[in-house]
């Protein structure tokens, strides 16, 4: 009781230093195309986006950051290089969201940053995660506090160290008269589940592939960072064979609580299952793909989410014409993207950790035990004092 009595007084005494209630988000998924910065207000009652920029990462360091997902040599003096860079950067995207915003800098109370994920192994014999960005060196040259860190505490906990948005889509987005999915189409796609019924937990977890394969694929074949609007994919025809050999990939198979990354979905996991059909077009390998992405998709939701009314997108997989089209169809639900609950799809997930950061200064909880798999609620990240 003393600590809660403690963290209690010390955010009563934050209030008191900043009358305002904004906070900053800062997101790069799986995909490493750029950083989410997001300023987010949460004094009314919803909590209201002030402003957002994006940045997309120099391509040099875009390069050092996908090799740091995968074992090779002289790795710690590259990963030191990188933490540094992704926390000037990060730095960088604060200052042209302030600027564009005029918010002052004395007027937010943190920032959350995820980080940049480079590894996640929650199954190893010693589960970790990694996401770097120096946060001291983001607090120091932003001149705000900043919460960091995130996902090792729920991973101590016994967890996966992710999904952590569902909690926020829960407080945000759950609704007493509809069951709803919320669908993170990132570089992995990731559900939460919000039941209607308050009794009911929310579940979420990784799904597997949304456009990891699809960029990887594209790249080595075409040279391009992305199918945009899913045009290549378009071009191809979907090779069931393969497809079905796809699916049987154990980490689908598994129950929840999971979470995965490009460690298992990369183009050297797809090269293994190639082996066999060396004839195969490659925008019909775009194709099947996009295919593979959309159902597994489908594929959990019909399991963990039977009884859904309403599917709610977000993540750049939304501006995929074809697979948001699959999903339509092999859902046979509405499907649409979070624009229709007035935020744009490419602002949920850095609001998200704005909101983590909040709750961690509160001395509240940031995750969902049920989702994560963690033996209980915890309060999420460190704190780095401006």
């Amino acid at each position: 009781m003393p600590d809660r009595e403690a963290r209690y007084r010390e955010a009563r005494y934050r209030e008191t230093l900043f009358p305002d209630d904004l906070y900053i988000g800062l997101m790069s998924g799986t995909s490493i195309d750029g950083i989410d910065a997001a300023l987010v207000d949460f004094s009314p009652a919803r909590p209201t986006l002030i402003g957002h920029c994006y940045q997309p990462w120099p391509e040099d360091l875009r390069d050092k950051l996908k090799k740091l997902a995968h074992p090779g040599e002289n790795e710690i003096e590259r990963l030191g290089q990188a933490d540094i860079a992704v926390a000037q950067h990060f730095a960088d995207a604060v200052s042209e969201l302030l600027r564009q915003t005029g918010v002052d800098t004395a007027r937010i109370r943190a920032i959350g940053s995820h980080g940049q994920t480079i590894r996640h192994r929650p199954d190893a014999a010693s589960p970790f995660t990694l996401q770097i960005g120096d946060p001291n060196q983001l607090a120091e040259q932003t001149g705000i506090t900043v919460v960091a860190d995130f996902r090792r505490r729920d991973m101590a906990a016994g967890g996966q160290g992710a999904p952590l948005a569902p909690a926020f889509h829960a407080a945000y987005l759950r609704r007493p008269d509809e069951n709803r999915v919320v669908l993170n189409l990132g570089g992995i796609a990731n559900i939460t589940h919000l039941p209607a019924d308050p009794t009911q937990p929310v579940i979420g977890f990784d799904t597997g592939p949304a456009n990891t394969l699809m960029d990887a694929w594209i790249l080595t074949s075409l040279g391009r960072a992305f199918d945009a609007g899913g045009s290549w994919a378009a071009q191809g025809e979907v090779v069931d064979e393969l497809l079905q050999r796809l699916l049987k990939e154990d980490y689908f198979q598994r129950s929840p609580p999971k979470s995965t990354g490009p460690e298992l979905f990369n183009l050297e996991w797809l090269r293994q299952q190639l082996v066999n059909s060396p004839e195969i077009a490659p925008e019909d390998i775009q194709a099947t793909l996009c295919a593979l992405s959309s159902q597994s998709i489908i594929r959990a939701i019909d399991q963990y989410a039977p009884d859904c009314d309403r599917v709610i997108c977000c993540g750049g997989g939304v501006k995929n014409p074809l697979l948001m089209k699959q999903l339509q169809r092999g859902l046979e639900l509405p499907v649409e993207t979070t624009a229709a609950h007035g935020i744009d799809p490419d602002q949920l997930e850095a609001m998200a950790f704005a909101w983590l950061a909040r709750q961690t200064l509160q001395g509240l909880p940031g995750n969902l035990a049920d989702v994560t798999g963690a033996s209980h609620p915890v309060i999420l990240g460190g704190i780095y004092p401006a």
